[in-house]
Order: C-alpha cells, then structure tokens, then sequence
C-alpha cells in the first residue's frame, strides 16, 4: 500500500490546538512556539485542524492559511493529517482534493457525515467518493459521541480494503478496536482518540494514539511507549495508570477548554477558544487545578487561587 512509510512510526499523533491571539486571530507564533515543544517532547505527527484546533469555527480561507503555514512549520520532520471532513459528501470532496494539493500535508482526516445521520451504505459510499478523487491518503474518524451515528466494524473493514483509505481514528470501545487491528490488514493504521486507551491500543497491535494530552504530557506519553517497546511493560503499565485521571481530567469542560487553559498557565500564549466554547472560569480552572495535580501551582497562580 502506498501509505505505509507514512505512519509506521507516527505512534503519538497530537491533535493540535488553534492558538488564537488578543484579536481572535490565528497566532502563528504561538502556533510555531507550540509545534516545536511538542515534536521535542514526543509527538511523532499532527492531526492539524480536528475537533480539538477548532475547526466548526474556522472558516475555509482560515484553513487552509492554517494547513500551509503549519506545513511549512513542521517542515517535513513529522506527518501532518489535515482535516477536511463534513456533512456534505461534495463538499468535503472537493475540499479534500484542494487540501491535499498543498506541499507538506500527508493525508486527511476524514469524519464520518454528523447531523445526517447516515446508514451504513451511506457512510461506504460518502468515503469512497473522497477516495476516489483525493491525491493523497485519507483516515477515517469514527466519533459517534459528536456525529450522532456509529461507523459499524464491518464498515470500517470493508473501507479499508480501498489503497487510498490508510487508516482510522477510532473513538469507541477497545473490544472495537481489537476486532479492527483482527479483521484489516496489518498496513491499515488503526489509531485511538481516546488518550486513556493509549497503552492498551499499543499492547493490541494497533498504531497508536491520536492525542490531546499530548499537549500536556508528551513527555510521560513518549516515555511509557518507550518502555513498552524495551518490554519493560511494568514501567509502562504505571505511566498509564499515572495519566489516566490527568488525561480524563482534560475533558472535564468542553475540549480544547482545558487544554488551552494549562498551555496558557505554561506560557504558551494559546489564547482563548471561539465560541460556542468558552474559556475557563476561574473557578472552573481551580477545580481542574486540583484534578491534574502538577499543574496545580501554575493554574492556581493564573486564577488568583491558592491551592
């Protein structure tokens, strides 16, 4: 398959985060700032304009400013997926084959048609229209808690068997997960959205984790799937359990809230979120403060709390 060289050392795929400045502006030093600590602290490839960098409330132009300028960022040291998904099968067809024009995107990201509520023949027809007209791989992002419709195993199979579908980001059980690395071919790239199923997805056999705690603790992350990899599967299994409650911590309040939060308290410069999301309240960054522990100090400094 021809996106195999592509991923088979993306293990810690950072979702990204859309810093926005005083002007709610897309702030690309922040944005350079950000991608630079992120590939020294573990991440192996960028998931740019997901669910996480806010894309609902970027518009077209913005995207695709965005999506050159961070290719230009990363500079070819890691892969970069773009997404381009929507509810509207043309649109994201032609959306798609625009994007993956651009010098320095490896792939899109793909979700599955939310609000439609498509069938299952539906949702294999709506990805095998943008495989069929995009220049470059394409992954498919199963989230049925934002789309309102669930992509079956069977489907995710059947979709895999397209040269153009490299793999897919999946947010549902880990029974679901082993039953797609069993059925698909060992280049299909199956990834977790989930940051606590990221060890457990490693141990099973798929390609890693597509993360937003990665922001946060790339470090640990790196570490414990470094670890695994040496066998030390102790060493790994502890890491885990440490970052569960901090990486369940991190969607406490709407996603990327509380990231943007603890980014800003590191010096970051993130900025806020566009609405419908809103930034933390004071008393909302407290209470997720206590919940991340090392971030206690800084967090509780920004709000004017001492904890």
């Amino acid at each position: 398959m021809i996106h195999m060289t592509t991923l088979e050392n993306a293990d810690i795929i950072t979702a990204i985060i859309t810093p926005f400045d005083e002007n709610d502006q897309i702030n690309y030093d922040a944005l350079e700032r950000l991608t630079n600590h992120l590939i020294e602290t573990g991440s192996r490839g960028f998931v740019i304009g997901g669910t996480t960098g806010e894309t609902p409330t970027l518009t077209e132009a913005e995207k695709l400013e965005l999506y050159r300028r961070f290719a230009q960022i990363v500079a070819g040291r890691v892969p970069v997926i773009a997404g381009t998904g929507s509810n509207n099968t043309r649109e994201t067809v032609a959306f798609t084959r625009t994007v993956t024009q651009i010098d320095g995107i490896d792939m899109a990201l793909v979700v599955v048609p939310y609000y439609n509520k498509p069938n299952q023949r539906g949702m294999i027809a709506h990805f095998e229209a943008v495989a069929a007209q995009t220049e470059k791989p394409i992954i498919m992002y199963n989230i049925p808690g934002r789309t309102g419709v669930t992509m079956s195993n069977e489907t995710v199979v059947t979709l895999s068997q397209n040269p153009m579908i490299a793999g897919v980001k999946q947010c549902t059980s880990l029974e679901d997960i082993e039953a797609l690395i069993e059925q698909t071919d060992s280049e299909f790239a199956v990834y977790s959205g989930e940051d606590p199923q990221a060890l457990a997805i490693k141990t099973v056999g798929g390609a890693g984790i597509i993360s937003v705690a990665a922001h946060v603790y790339g470090t640990e992350m790196r570490a414990m799937y470094d670890a695994l990899t040496a066998g030390n599967v102790a060493e790994a299994g502890r890491l885990q359990r440490e970052l569960t409650p901090k990486m369940q911590a991190l969607f406490m309040y709407p996603s990327p809230a509380p990231v943007k939060a603890v980014l800003n308290a590191q010096g970051y410069a993130v900025g806020d979120c566009r609405l419908p999301i809103l930034a933390l309240d004071a008393t909302e960054k407290q209470t997720l403060a206590l919940r991340l522990g090392l971030e206690a100090d800084a967090l509780a400094q920004e709000t004017g709390v001492r904890l």
